[in-house]
């Protein structure tokens, strides 16, 4: 019961988010929400590992974690709302965000110097660790609510297919997985099947088809932005193919943390969530499927506009 409260009130602040940013037709509103993922996910990983890092690190891998996501959504803002004035400038949202990231690296490199007797090369591999993951993929969240077109399609993806997936995967492991009881990473996940898999990419299919004719049906009522895609059928397919390598995706996202939390030694990343762990335990699989809904989305904006 627990567990499903806590899901409600999950899904429940993703609508709230996901409204404001629709109907102000403003990023920043969604980015707020990737703001707070960011700071909870980064305290979370430097929690989970310990003393492997120190005060220090820590405080540096917190600051340039979070401010890589905030550097590229007011850089980006600001950028928009000038084009909207009417000047011509040109977008350095991605070269100032990348120099605030490596200026974050610099430093921790730098502690090898100033911090010697304290700072081991071990120490910094995790600090790294921690300042790349999930603030980074993150990032690449907040390319996919920043873009021109499709981005609440791109948003709608990540967050509505990720767990349609696993909830297919779950189903089909709980139905099928005595008939076909091979394991898809027995060493991370020992729970988890290949036939589960099957099933994670069947959802992700059919949750993209209903994905297309919902969002078009709420587009003509006015509630949702309007794009062309929806008036050719045959968009269908391109959703359907973005629903399987999303669920893909965000199979190996789950995954990947697992591996995480084995190799740290910690059954879940975090406690906020009760039933689900922590942020991190939540996000996984979208950290990485926006990587893919990002590249296909943007790919089909520079091929068709």
């Amino acid at each position: 019961m627990k567990r499903f409260i806590t899901a409600v009130i999950y899904v429940m602040v993703l609508i709230a988010f996901f409204s404001l940013r629709v109907f102000f037709n403003e990023p920043l509103f969604f980015d707020l929400l990737i703001l707070l993922f960011s700071v909870i996910g980064t305290f979370e990983m430097c929690r989970a590992l310990g003393d492997r890092i120190d005060r220090v690190e820590r405080a540096i891998v917190q600051i340039f974690a979070v401010g890589i996501i905030v550097c590229y959504c007011v850089s980006d803002s600001v950028y928009k709302y000038l084009q909207a004035q009417g000047r011509q400038v040109v977008n350095y949202s991605p070269n100032l965000t990348f120099a605030v990231f490596m200026a974050g690296l610099a430093i921790l490199f730098s502690l090898l110097v100033f911090r010697h007797e304290k700072t081991s090369l071990s120490s910094i591999g995790y600090a790294l660790l921690a300042n790349v993951f999930p603030s980074v993929f993150l990032l690449v969240m907040c390319g996919v609510n920043h873009m021109p077109a499709y981005s609440e399609i791109g948003i709608l993806f990540v967050f509505v297919l990720c767990p349609f997936a696993d909830c297919f995967a779950f189903l089909f492991g709980k139905w099928f997985g005595k008939k076909f009881p091979k394991k898809m990473a027995p060493n991370v996940s020992p729970n988890k099947t290949v036939i589960g898999g099957i099933g994670g990419f069947l959802g992700g299919a059919l949750g993209a088809a209903a994905l297309f004719f919902v969002y078009g049906w709420f587009a003509d009522l006015g509630l949702l932005p309007q794009w062309t895609m929806f008036s050719n059928p045959l968009n269908l397919i391109l959703f359907v193919g973005l629903g399987i390598l999303t669920a893909a995706f965000a199979e190996v996202g789950d995954l990947v943390e697992s591996a995480v939390k084995r190799k740290i030694g910690i059954k879940d990343m975090g406690n906020i969530l009760p039933g689900h762990g922590g942020i991190l335990d939540r996000i996984d699989s979208a950290l990485y499927a926006s990587l893919i809904v990002c590249f296909v989305l943007v790919l089909r904006i520079m091929i068709a506009g």
